[in-house]
């Protein structure tokens, strides 16, 4: 019998507003995956890039921040700062070869609990279609192996062109 493949997934939460969401989704007896293991932080602007590649490092199939509103942050930039470290991490994961799905970030209101179901949700499933992780399965680039219909071949000066 073949088991269905479960991603692990890390969501980085503000303390005042996504945590809140999640705390009320709670409240409601909402239920969200498992699968996703929420780190309280004091304010997403404190999520370090390190943090997000070390999770990846260590085996998380996908990592998402999630922070307040654009404009309403508790310590007022924190919210556009990590977002400005995702899509740095989006980057470097595009550089080595991973799949920059695997990170995202969201902003919500503590009053969002529903809106915080539906994106836990949603983001399991997005990393249950990409697969586990190539750094948990050693299989190494993840862009190169599940492109379209494209295929690279080397060119005269040995770089890699598109058909």
């Amino acid at each position: 019998m073949e088991e269905r493949y479960e991603p692990q997934v890390l969501a980085f939460c503000c303390n005042y507003c996504s945590y809140a969401a999640a705390d009320l989704a709670g409240s409601m007896r909402m239920e969200y995956p498992a699968q996703v293991k929420i780190v309280r932080v004091p304010c997403t602007g404190r999520v370090d890039e390190l943090y997000l590649l070390r999770a990846l490092e260590l085996g998380i199939d996908g990592v998402y921040v999630a922070g307040c509103l654009e404009g309403n942050c508790h310590f007022l930039l924190g919210n556009i700062r990590a977002r400005r470290r995702v899509a740095r991490v989006k980057e470097i994961l595009k550089d080595i070869g991973i799949n920059p799905e695997r990170v995202d970030m969201f902003n919500l209101s503590a009053s969002m609990g529903i809106r915080f179901v539906e994106i836990a949700c949603e983001f399991v499933e997005r990393i249950r279609r990409l697969g586990p992780s190539p750094v948990k399965t050693g299989s190494g680039s993840e862009l190169l192996t599940s492109g379209a219909s494209s295929t690279a071949e080397p060119s005269a000066d040995n770089t890699m062109t598109q058909k």
